[in-house]
């Protein structure tokens, strides 16, 4: 099984990879890493702000990494932000009956509810070394693009309005 973990900047799809990771045993591919190994080592011009060519990019490896872990019968858990919106089109039937689909979003009237929160956790799994970045407005641009866009093409959204911690236990129990 293949589980893709997307949505918008600091909305806990690390947090649900790690959780998933020691519940299931499952391993996970960090888009974030592997976006950075690509940087670091020279094999891309992009830098980390290429948000929209940086999709272009890394999708296509991430794709056929998927593809391959189904050939091999492998559990794979894949989590962050390079995912377009309509990912199902480079799949056959075959290949989606083995994926499963997450996409975490926050409404904005739990962003203003909990903004302190959503910043304070934005380090529990990886060190965010300069989150200046973060404001209230650009969390809830970056949730809104992720709702409408994957809505656009039918996915699923999971929202986070209330409770975060129990939405994500509640996907823990699926």
């Amino acid at each position: 099984m293949i589980v893709i973990i997307t949505g918008a900047s600091h909305s806990g799809k690390t947090v649900l990879a790690q959780r998933m990771l020691e519940k299931y045993k499952y391993p996970y591919l960090s888009i974030d890493h592997l976006k950075m190994g690509l940087i670091r080592s020279g094999n891309t011009d992009l830098t980390p702000e290429d948000d929209d060519e940086l999709e272009g990019y890394l999708w296509p490896i991430v794709r056929e990494m998927i593809k391959t872990a189904i050939e091999n019968k492998q559990n794979l858990i894949v989590e962050g932000c390079y995912i377009p919106y309509d990912w199902r089109r480079d799949f056959t039937d075959e290949y989606l009956s083995e994926i499963k689909f997450i996409c975490l979003a926050m409404t904005n009237e739990y962003i203003d509810a909990h903004f302190s929160d959503i910043k304070g956790h934005g380090s529990d799994i990886e060190n965010r070394l300069d989150d200046s970045y973060c404001t209230v407005e650009w969390i809830k641009e970056g949730n809104r693009k992720a709702i409408d866009g994957f809505r656009s093409m039918g996915e699923p959204i999971t929202l986070i309005n209330d409770d975060y911690v129990k939405v994500i236990s509640e996907i823990l129990s699926e």
